[in-house]
């Protein structure tokens, strides 16, 4: 039998030394000084010599590896290979870990930050580090759960960091729907989320942003009894979720209904900017040619002298329609396509935010021209106007 003594004593040799304690347990020491851990046994089925490694000495001490020489020796005579055991043992704890959230955030962002600007991927991968990994990180991404997400939401919600929980969630749901596409998660709990967190005080435009509330909304527009232009900007503005004053200063142009597109420039960023237009919108458009299509504007001032609809028009029909200005504005629309598109729907990110005309940057920081991604976008448009009729139709038939 071995002692602590013994071991410290011995000198390497020129040949690796065995030390022997009993049992087949052994300590190796080779040449070089190094002191391991062996145990020699035969497999419980083929009869074939196998070796265990135990561990390194001083790490591993004699204790140490005799608790491990017995395990494994228990292991051995309840007919269990110990070697396979704890190869299996290895496979189960890589497989958990590459399918951990945090291992498959990884996967994503390697993919992700070729396609945004430097300062978008530095603000995202900040989210990510600070307030993801270290709560849900180490978890396997098909188990958690829209609590588990949300308690790790909570952390910035609960210091006044309420625009950072959302975008953290945001954020979220693009790597379990990721992890959907790849095999690896079946559902989306970010998507459970909505209206869970606390509104941030700090918007600028009210929006419905729920596909409970979006409903009644869209029905209420499509209901406008006023005049027939600002019956049209009503039902256009939820389809095209342009700016309010694009929308009101429209010119018939610009818009070419064979084609379905409307091209100009964006007030913001003064970049031409095409928007893909949805049948639906065609439908509304044609109808409302026949009406302004001899003058400039798609939407003429109602006072005439060839100005467009004023920007007051379409709020004040929502006002009279009862809805308020801290439920919807004009420029809510934007926020409600925005969240919808990305968090229900699950469309690129990129592809919303060419659609929004907002500057997007390749990865050498160069803005993408207007036709990037156009085919995509052409199907976004004609997918979220068709859930936009699914859901006003949807309350309607229950009435």
């Amino acid at each position: 039998m071995l002692s602590d003594t013994a071991i410290r004593k011995v000198k390497p040799a020129n040949a690796p030394l065995k030390m022997r304690d009993g049992g087949g347990l052994y300590l190796l020491v080779r040449p070089d000084g190094a002191k391991w851990w062996r145990w020699d046994y035969r497999r419980p089925v083929t009869g074939k010599r196998n070796t265990l490694s135990l561990g390194i000495y001083p790490d591993v001490g004699l204790a140490d590896a005799r608790q491990r020489h017995a395990a494994a020796r228990k292991l051995l005579a309840n007919g269990i290979d110990p070697g396979e055991q704890r190869k299996a043992v290895k496979a189960a704890a890589s497989e958990h870990a590459a399918n951990t959230f945090g291992a498959i955030a990884r996967e994503w962002w390697v993919k992700r930050e070729k396609e945004i600007a430097p300062g978008t991927a530095k603000r995202e991968h900040r989210l990510l580090e600070l307030y993801l990994l270290p709560y849900i990180g180490e978890s396997p991404i098909a188990d958690i759960t829209a609590p588990a997400l949300l308690a790790a939401l909570r952390k910035p919600e609960s210091s006044g960091k309420v625009e950072t929980a959302h975008r953290a969630r945001s954020l979220a749901g693009q790597i379990f729907r990721y992890a959907i596409a790849t095999g690896r998660a079946e559902r989306n709990p970010a998507a459970d989320l909505i209206g869970a967190l606390e509104t941030p005080k700090g918007e600028h435009f009210a929006s419905v942003t729920e596909p409970a509330q979006m409903g009644p909304l869209l029905r209420a527009l499509y209901g406008y009894d006023g005049t027939a232009v600002v019956a049209a900007a009503l039902k256009l503005a939820p389809l095209v979720f342009v700016r309010p004053g694009e929308l009101r200063q429209a010119r018939w142009e610009d818009i070419d209904l064979d084609a379905a597109e409307w091209r100009y420039t964006a007030s913001k960023t003064g970049t031409p900017h095409v928007v893909p237009l949805a049948t639906q919108a065609v439908a509304i458009l044609r109808e409302l040619h026949r009406l302004t299509g001899r003058g400039e504007y798609v939407f003429p001032s109602a006072r005439g002298g060839g100005r467009p609809m004023s920007d007051a028009a379409i709020l004040a029909a929502m006002r009279r329609m009862g809805i308020e200005s801290d439920t919807m504005t004009g420029h809510g629309f934007r926020a409600m396509a925005r969240t919808v598109l990305d968090e229900v729907l699950g469309f690129r990110p990129d592809y919303i935010e060419h659609q929004l005309a907002h500057a997007v940057r390749d990865p050498n920081g160069r803005a993408y021209n207007r036709t990037s991604h156009l085919a995509e976008r052409q199907k976004m448009m004609q997918s979220w106007a068709d859930y936009l009729d699914m859901l006003r139709n949807a309350g309607a038939e229950r009435s």
